[in-house]
């Protein structure tokens, strides 16, 4: 009976996404800051001793709908004043079973963006030139490591699980990127190099400590649910480098998400669709450290359809978050300001309406032939 519900939750494994936290345009949310890897979840429930898990993950999104709470500014895109990113992302990821329940991980990031705007390039109109001009990046991001664990033993509890991973995010992506900046100074007659905004910057500056929480609960031989909870504390204040204008630093703030669904094995061998919602976003004040800094908080709740084929040791992955509610919250800055002068302050930020994900990865290693033969056993079993 175990063997028929092992293929079960491997499926299942090679199914799961971990949460991940995508830059929504001007919100400063790195793109990749999942901790444990774009598919660390996907198959590591019950990646066996000396197994390893490798594979590449991409996303992609378009920004230019801004916010400013839960108000859409319609008029920026009628104006033609709209800010527009337009991000992409790649994921190297490789994990590796230390036991049968206690697994490494290692994320190496790497982003490409472009970021169009009037407002940086001689100011919006009236008051502005209103010329239209990009700025990009790109470069490696903040490489994460970690190490998690099955709070259950996975033979003896294969219809649930919990894992709990910790883990730390290094510094390692630039955060001081420059690019040229189109109609500067007191005449707006000259092109200065500066530092881009802090939404296409491929890191924060801060080291970090991320949970990340995993479970699943499979209620038949066809439905599976699955939970992720995921938060990064970054302790470090700002950053030392000063936005553009000199307003101030760039903050390295906190990050966090929640997703929630539901998996459906389909009649056709190695196909199944999933179903589910996710939260994502940066909170106005850190749990550790102060929260000075310049930063664009708030969050996006997002319904996620998604697809998934597994054959063999390959597995690959499809979802399109399709964003129903964006906030672009009140930052620390925005309180303090508001306080200090008795206005209120209230910044805005632009969101894209959907996220392109894309991942691949393959197991090797370990018990490989052995999770391949179950899993073909109860192909045959079941179709």
């Amino acid at each position: 009976m175990r063997n028929c519900y092992f293929p079960s939750i491997l499926l299942l494994c090679c199914m799961l996404n971990c949460i991940q936290i995508y830059s929504q345009g001007c919100i400063a949310i790195r793109g990749s800051s999942c901790a444990s890897g774009n598919s660390i979840f996907s198959q590591n429930v019950n990646l066996s001793k000396g197994q390893f898990l490798s594979g590449t993950g991409f996303r992609y999104f378009k920004s230019f709908r801004h916010f400013r709470g839960t108000h859409q500014e319609k008029e920026r895109i009628e104006l033609g004043t709209e800010v527009i990113n337009h991000s992409t992302f790649l994921d190297f990821f490789t994990n590796y079973g230390i036991t049968d329940r206690l697994y490494g991980y290692t994320v190496i990031p790497i982003s490409f963006h472009k970021r169009s705007s009037m407002y940086e390039h001689g100011g919006n109109p009236p008051n502005g030139l209103g010329e239209r001009h990009e700025t990009s990046s790109s470069g490696l991001g903040d490489v994460r490591l970690g190490l998690g664990y099955w709070l259950f033993d996975p033979v003896e509890h294969m219809n649930f699980n919990y894992a709990l991973s910790l883990g730390v995010k290094l510094p390692t992506g630039k955060y001081d990127y420059t690019d040229t900046f189109y109609n500067q100074g007191d005449e707006r007659n000259k092109n200065l190099e500066a530092v881009v905004d802090q939404s296409i910057q491929p890191g924060d500056g801060g080291t970090g400590m991320t949970i990340d929480v995993q479970g699943y609960h499979m209620l038949s031989h066809s439905f599976f649910l699955n939970v992720n909870l995921y938060y990064l504390i970054n302790p470090r204040e700002t950053n030392g480098v000063l936005t553009r204008n000199g307003s101030g630093e760039f903050s390295s703030p906190d990050q966090y998400a929640v997703r929630l669904g539901t998996y459906y094995n389909t009649k056709i061998q190695g196909f199944s669709v999933y179903l589910g919602g996710r939260l994502e976003g940066v909170p106005s004040e850190d749990l550790i450290g102060g929260s000075a800094g310049y930063r664009r908080p708030g969050y996006a709740v997002s319904i996620e359809p998604g697809v998934s084929y597994n054959r063999n040791q390959y597995n690959l992955n499809l979802s399109v978050p399709v964003a129903v509610v964006r906030n672009r919250t009140q930052s620390y800055q925005d309180k303090v300001r508001t306080s200090e002068t008795g206005e209120y302050r209230h910044g805005d930020a632009a969101f894209a309406d959907y996220l392109i994900n894309f991942s691949v990865s393959y197991r090797f290693g370990g018990n490989s032939i052995k999770h391949l033969e179950m899993n073909e056993n109860f192909n045959m079993e079941n179709h």
